[in-house]
Formats: C-alpha cells, structure tokens, sequence
C-alpha cells in the first residue's frame, strides 16, 4: 500500500516552519488521542500516521531528503527505525509518548483526555503532477539539469487565485463565521453527544464568494504551461521517482500546490549493459589475439580505457575496470565495469587457413589444458558483488 504525503497528512504546505510543523501535529495528535477515541482503531492509525509525518519532517536530514526524493529517499527506515506492516514503521504506542510525550503539554495527563483543540480552516491542496523524463546513462552517472514543459492548473492572474471577480475581498461564511466547521449537539441514550463536521456551505474554507471571477468561474485556477528546471542527482535509476515540492497543480482559491513527481526513465546505450552500480560490456577478440596477448578498447562512461588482454587468455575471462562504473546515489560508492571477453571462432576459412589449422590440430600446445582450480563462471561473476 502506498504512503501518503507527509505534509497531507499533518495539513500543512512544504513551507512551513518547524514551528507550523510542531503546531499541526500537536493538533492532529489531541484529535487522535487514543484517551479521546477509546477503542477506535481508525483513530489510532491516524494518531501513529500523524507521529510518522512528525517524526520525518522534525528531523532536519530526514526531511531534506524526504523533500527531494518523497518516501524513496528514505529507503527502508521511514520512521521510528523500521518498516513494519500498515506504513507506520512498526511503531507502537509507547515509541510515540517516549519520543514526543512532552509535545502534548498539559493536555494529556495520568490515564484521561484533559482537554481538546480547534481544527483550523480547510486549506485546498493541488493534485500532484507525475512526468516522465528520460535519462542516458552519461546523466545518470554525472546528474543534469532538466528544463521540462507541463500543463498544470496555476493561480488565476485577474483574482489573484482568490476566484473573486477583480480580487474584491471574500466574505466571512455566515453559516461557520468563518471556523470552516460546524458543532452540533444531539442527545443519545449515553448523554449528550457533540459532533463537528465540515461546513456545507462554505466546504471548510471560512470564506464564501459573491461576485465569481469570470476567468476561473471562482475556482481561483485555471490551465496554463510551465517551464519547470529540474536537479535530477546522479546515480538515479530506471523506475525511481523524485518528489519536487510545490510544482504541481495549485490548489483553489488560495490553496497550496501539490507536488511534481519526477519518474526516471532509462534510454539504452549502445555497448553499456546497467545491473545497479556496475556496468556490464561484452568484448569479441580473435583466436590469435587470445593465444598471442593484445591490447582493446573498452567504452566508458567519459570516454574509452586502454585494457591488456594476457597471452593465453581463455573465453569467459571477466576484467574488472574499478570505480568506473556508476556513482550510488545514496553513498559515495562507484560500481565498476566489467568486461566479459569472448574468443571468435573462425565460420569461414580458406584451404590455406584450414591447412594450417590441421598441422597444428595434434599439437601438445593446442590440447585444452583447463586448470581444476580456476574458478567457473558463476563464482567469478560472484566475487564482483560480494
């Protein structure tokens, strides 16, 4: 099952300050308490989701990766040091009070609910975008620059993405004055029950409308194309999505714009196979060049290597070219390539080739002579990823 946005979760935008992060969730904590809804595990999901997003983005690191690279930058310890089942990192009740108990202040204390909090006007997110870029493996290896071209829902100019005509000033919701929410009082057989819903009238914004923009018909967007630079780091792969904060679709009438998710894709390249940091390259030299010894030119990444092939070099020898592979995107560590040399063997030959061949067929020197101890196949490619 997929995360949700951290900053969805806690109501926040990605600008905010660890303050207004502090803030958000202690709100969201008080409404989830489990003292406050005894037995209600939706709730308990939703206070545990809550302490997740805080814990990420109250950490300085955590959050800058998180920021560049969504829930992929943070590999397998999201939260709380583990990925346990239900998106939580495996985190517990205790996990959260020992790490972030003092953030609830006085408002819980012994066993009880001593207390409550207001839930703040609803701010409209944008949808995220998701684009596609394709990468050659030399920007893979070194990072680049992408300027790329999306259509997205922007902030209306004429109202200042407010959706009212000329930018005039929104009114104050008569039915929530302003709260975003309703209360309602009912009795029922357990006492008197308050509820608290979002405003019909206003849909939780505080704010309602009377003279609608008439480029966005009140929406406060509307459709527009952006130039969007893009950082892509190197070391990326095929698959991998980076998260660019703030450059989706804008959210309406004065709301925060959702994210851009950027989806590595890969172009192949011509000699150059990819296995994570390693590079794999598969080079024919002849049956003389094999028994004589020669020198060969392996494709890199920046250019070509000079590669000695030794006398008597056998089909299937693997050369390793050390640090010349690609960088991990997540270390400093760089694969290498591994050269992969095959032995031709002559198809058409001439009588004169043929006869030479012959004289030499019962020769001592041209018997195989495979030494038991040289390592097959599997246990040399083995040996490069240990």
């Amino acid at each position: 099952m997929s995360k949700r946005d951290y900053y969805e979760i806690l109501e926040v935008p990605k600008t905010a300050s660890a303050e207004e992060i502090k803030k958000a969730y202690r709100k969201m904590a008080i409404k989830y308490h489990p003292d406050k809804n005894p037995g209600d595990k939706a709730s308990e999901e939703k206070f545990k989701e809550a302490a997740e997003a805080y814990e990420i983005l109250s950490d300085q690191t955590k959050k800058q990766k998180y920021d560049q690279y969504g829930h992929a930058g943070l590999g397998n310890n999201p939260g709380f040091g583990g990925g346990g089942q239900g998106g939580f990192g495996g985190m517990n009740m205790e996990d959260i009070f020992s790490q972030f108990g003092d953030i609830f202040g006085g408002h819980f204390g012994g066993g009880g609910f001593g207390g409550g909090g207001g839930r703040s006007r609803r701010v409209n997110r944008g949808s995220n975008l998701r684009v596609k870029v394709k990468m050659t493996l030399e920007e893979v290896a070194n990072g680049v620059e992408k300027k790329i071209k999306v259509n997205k829902y922007v902030a209306c100019k004429p109202c200042n993405g407010t959706g009212a005509k000329n930018g005039s000033a929104m009114n104050t919701c008569s039915t929530c004055k302003g709260s975003g929410q309703i209360t309602r009082m009912s009795q029922t057989i357990l006492g008197a029950m308050q509820t608290t819903s979002t405003c019909p009238s206003c849909g939780g914004e505080g704010q309602t409308i009377t003279d609608k923009c008439t480029s966005c018909h009140g929406d406060g967007i509307v459709k527009d194309e952006e130039v969007i630079s893009i950082n892509i780091p190197a070391g990326v792969s095929e698959g991998m999505q980076l998260s660019v904060g703030g450059r989706g679709n804008m959210g309406a009438r004065g709301g925060v714009a959702g994210d851009l998710i950027v989806v590595i894709e890969e172009t192949e390249h011509e000699f150059l196979k990819r296995d994570g940091m390693h590079l794999f390259y598969d080079h024919y030299i002849s049956f003389v060049d094999a028994t004589l010894g020669t020198q060969i030119e392996v494709p890199t990444i920046d250019g070509k290597a000079k590669v000695k092939i030794d006398a008597g070099t056998q089909s299937g020898k693997v050369l390793r070219l050390k640090a010349k592979g690609l960088p991990d995107i997540n270390s400093y560590q760089r694969g290498d390539i591994l050269v992969n040399i095959n032995v031709w063997t002559p198809q058409n030959l001439t009588k004169e080739e043929k006869k030479m061949l012959e004289d030499l067929r019962n020769s001592e020197n041209f018997k195989p002579k495979p030494n038991r101890k040289d390592k097959g196949f599997f246990e040399r490619m083995k040996q490069y990823f240990e």
